[in-house]
């Protein structure tokens, strides 16, 4: 895969990667930004969630959320018109829904506030891969049907990725490229 220099300047063009557990959406904010020349924000959730002594609660999200901002606010600074979130608000809103039936204030509160030039919507077609944070191997449909419907509530521009391997990263791209002409025929 050749790397790809932007097509746009001037405001920078973010991207988040969003969807349900173990769809991808890690390695595709990597493999993404590479191909871009640009960075990508990993989640903050896992690295948060790696040096708790206890199991997280609800009280935990929020900090994970703020925790996410933050990481995204110093990133954009190092970006070249273009950066890549590996996941985002409505990650915690929608699970903290599934798991505690509410969603932290903060999150609703903000959830308005930080929203993308493009969702780029993980599908469940690969294989679940078992992991120490994952929780439902199982709900993987159930979860991408709430993030879908949400995304469309919220009259969002997204654009489902599916296939293995390059077929998912270039499925990525062709969504992309996609969204930058828009943006540079405007």
């Amino acid at each position: 895969m050749e790397k790809r220099s932007q097509k746009t300047s001037g405001s920078l063009i973010r991207i988040a990667i969003t969807g349900p557990e173990s769809t991808g959406k890690s390695e595709l904010s990597e493999k993404l930004a590479k191909y871009y020349n640009t960075v990508f924000v990993p989640e903050y959730a896992r690295e948060y969630i790696d040096y708790l002594n206890r199991e997280y609660n609800f009280d935990d999200l929020e900090i994970i959320a703020k925790g996410q901002i933050a990481a995204q606010k110093k990133a954009e600074k190092k970006a070249h018109n273009l950066i890549f979130y590996d996941t985002e608000l409505t990650v915690i809103k929608i699970w903290a829904e599934y798991k505690y039936q509410k969603s932290p204030e903060w999150v609703t509160n903000k959830l308005s506030k930080y929203t993308y030039d493009l969702y780029l919507l993980c599908d469940v077609d690969l294989p679940w891969e078992c992991d120490p944070q994952r929780e439902h191997p199982d709900l993987r449909s159930y979860f991408f049907n709430l993030y879908k419907n949400e995304l469309i509530r919220r009259n969002l521009n997204f654009s489902i990725i599916s296939g293995y391997n390059d077929e998912r990263v270039n499925c990525a791209i062709r969504a992309v490229d996609k969204m930058l002409k828009v943006l540079t025929d405007k």
